[in-house]
């Protein structure tokens, strides 16, 4: 037993020492990974430093982008009434120009267009009254609508029955921008709509006007 611990100690000995010899030093070796270690935690910690400053960044892009985006929508609204504006006014100079009868009064660029929502459409025009000196404009409007519902031609008026109202109100004493949306059944095939204008508490419309889809 004691020579086998001594040839132990001999080999342990021989081993040591040829790693001394190769260049292999142990408290070396274990500076070396305690540097490894540090530089790996400083490391780990600059990645996070990083990666912060990358989410704020990438927050601060997303927010110029969207402030981008809303400006553009602003600018191209803007513009949108630009040309609504420019065309009020090329239709009003030429509207003055022309020789219509004093407080006559007409529907003009009326249009009819399906909306996003299926079964809905939506109604724009322009009500005028010619002339100087004008009364307000105190009366009322609805629209008939002519449908085709399983092969039968119908009429649906608005505002509906179960609305509460007979006609839709309305005052104005030159000119008047109108748009509104009529929602129908979405197996219903839409053919026309015909605007009548009412003097208040009349029976019979004063004006009429049809579009066809």
């Amino acid at each position: 037993m004691p020579f086998v611990l001594a040839a132990m100690g001999l080999v342990w000995f021989a081993y040591d020492s040829g790693l001394e010899f190769a260049g292999f030093h142990r408290g070396e070796s274990q500076r070396e990974l305690a540097g490894l270690q540090t530089k790996l935690a400083r490391l780990s910690i600059d990645n996070s430093h990083y990666g912060s400053q990358a989410a704020k960044y990438q927050q601060q892009i997303q927010l110029e982008q969207g402030l981008r985006e809303e400006m553009s929508r602003q600018i191209k609204s803007l513009s949108d009434d630009n040309a609504r504006l420019q065309e009020d006014l090329n239709f009003f100079q030429n509207l003055t120009a022309a020789n219509g009868k004093e407080g006559e009064l007409a529907i003009h660029r009326l249009t009819l267009e399906r909306d996003k929502i299926p079964g809905e459409f939506r109604v724009r025009m322009l009500l005028v009254q010619s002339g100087q000196r004008l009364d307000e404009f105190d009366g009322e409007y609805q629209f008939v609508a002519t449908i085709l519902q399983n092969g039968r031609k119908l009429t649906r008026i608005f505002p509906s029955e179960g609305s509460g109202l007979e006609r839709f109100k309305i005052k104005f004493k030159y000119y008047q921008r109108l748009e509104r949306n009529l929602q129908l059944q979405p197996d219903v095939q839409l053919q026309s709509v015909q605007v009548r204008l009412y003097d208040k508490g009349s029976h019979e419309p004063r004006v009429r006007q049809s579009i066809s889809l």
